[in-house]
């Protein structure tokens, strides 16, 4: 794959037709160990959650493994083109060709990491589609793939390629972030492998000038809904 910062058109459409279900219900097990970036998100969803019950919507939620890192007082739901074990809080859907909803639920919480780098063209759509399921304080996480990293790298089946400052103007229009920063730093691209390297990175929430962008591999975005 062309490794720009954008991807034309006819390309985008292209890569997204070439994996659907058959594709992803095979690469979707590859996250049922809990991996860096999941176990991180856990710990910033069960931080935002508080102590209070919550009800949290994971977007493209693969093989449903973010709900092992979350508190029990956290009802986990999540939809996916490629369920794995068919359960009554999993939806299977293609979120591509209908809209994000679960029923009627509103969600306290909506989590999409590493999702967006597959949606091509609906991007601005499927966020107008997220604020409306969340609750009035209900919080949007989200994460997206740093394309300006030193090392970048641009797995086959990214369809959504653009530059940081572009996601974040468009997700700017639907919510307010209230805080943004890298899931992890890292000289050669990719999340941290080393268990020390991820050991110091789970803690980190901050953004370090100058050299930050170009050593974050991804971005957290924690969002609220506009008022």
């Amino acid at each position: 794959m062309d490794n720009s910062a954008h991807i034309g058109n006819s390309a985008r459409a292209s890569v997204a037709q070439a994996h659907k279900r058959d594709f992803w219900i095979e690469e979707n097990k590859k996250h049922i160990p809990p991996h860096y970036r999941l176990r991180k998100t856990g710990r910033i969803v069960n931080k935002v959650a508080g102590k209070g019950e919550r009800d949290l919507l994971d977007v493209g939620c693969g093989p449903a493994t973010l709900a092992t890192a979350l508190c029990p007082t956290i009802n986990y739901y999540g939809i996916d083109i490629a369920i794995q074990a068919p359960a009554p809080n999993l939806l299977e859907a293609d979120i591509l060709k209908g809209p994000i909803k679960f029923g009627d639920r509103r969600f306290d919480i909506v989590v999409a990491q590493g999702l967006f780098e597959y949606l091509p063209d609906v991007q601005s759509q499927k966020f107008a589609e997220i604020a409306e399921l969340l609750t009035s304080d209900g919080k949007f996480i989200v994460t997206y793939t740093n394309f300006g990293h030193r090392a970048k790298y641009v797995f086959e089946a990214f369809s959504n390629v653009q530059p940081m400052a572009d996601f974040r103007a468009d997700l700017a229009r639907h919510f307010t972030i209230d805080r943004a920063f890298p899931t992890s730093y890292n000289w050669n691209g990719g999340q941290p492998g080393h268990k020390l390297l991820q050991a110091v990175n789970m803690g980190i929430t901050a953004n370090i000038p100058v050299v930050g962008p170009k050593l974050a591999v991804e971005y957290f975005f924690i969002c609220s809904r506009w008022h």
